[in-house]
């Protein structure tokens, strides 16, 4: 049987993060530029699927210009050495507790020259639609949680009173909606 291939539609996708800011709100993120694949075995069947994505770091978007550089600089991602984040999976597995469309998604993060395997929930679209132009899409929205430090983003300031100006933990929200490749 053929592989599906896929291919992310950025237009209609996104790759969002967020942070615990001062500990009391949280404060949100994106990536305005990447890109990405995905190999299936059908349609709706993304067992053992091959998903790569890449994202530009310089298109880091949190809705503040000087924070945005903050975040760029080399007290965070360093985005001249490194400007890119990718994204390998090795391991796509049904997640039944969840639902027929839902997967543990495990792959290779690499960010800040950095390299560790992560694990991601992934739940998928319930069917496969035509759009108007007679392009097949299915999509996914894959969540979880990375500790910034293990990738070498360690910069972080104590607070007078008590704890620190930004989490460790990065959650991450992704919204990926796939063009069927032809």
């Amino acid at each position: 049987m053929a592989q599906v291939n896929w291919k992310v539609d950025a237009s209609h996708s996104k790759l969002g993060f967020s942070v615990v800011h001062m500990m009391v709100s949280e404060t949100e993120g994106k990536f305005k530029v990447y890109e990405g694949t995905a190999s299936s075995k059908t349609e709706m069947d993304f067992t053992d699927a091959a998903i790569n994505f890449s994202a530009d770091v310089n298109s880091i978007n949190t809705e503040d210009e000087k924070r945005d550089g903050h975040l760029k600089s080399a007290d965070f991602f360093d985005a001249e050495k490194f400007p890119k984040i990718t994204f390998k999976s090795t391991s796509m597995k049904p997640n039944a507790k969840l639902g027929k469309t839902a997967y543990i998604l495990t792959g290779d993060l690499t960010m800040h020259g950095v390299t560790k395997k992560v694990t991601f929930t992934a739940i998928g679209a319930s069917k496969v639609v035509k759009d108007p132009y007679g392009n097949l899409k299915n999509g996914f929205k894959v969540i979880g949680s990375i500790n910034r430090k293990d990738f070498g983003l360690g910069w972080n300031a104590a607070l007078e009173s008590g704890g620190v100006a930004v989490s460790e933990e990065v959650k991450v929200d992704l919204n990926i909606e796939l063009n069927k490749e032809k």
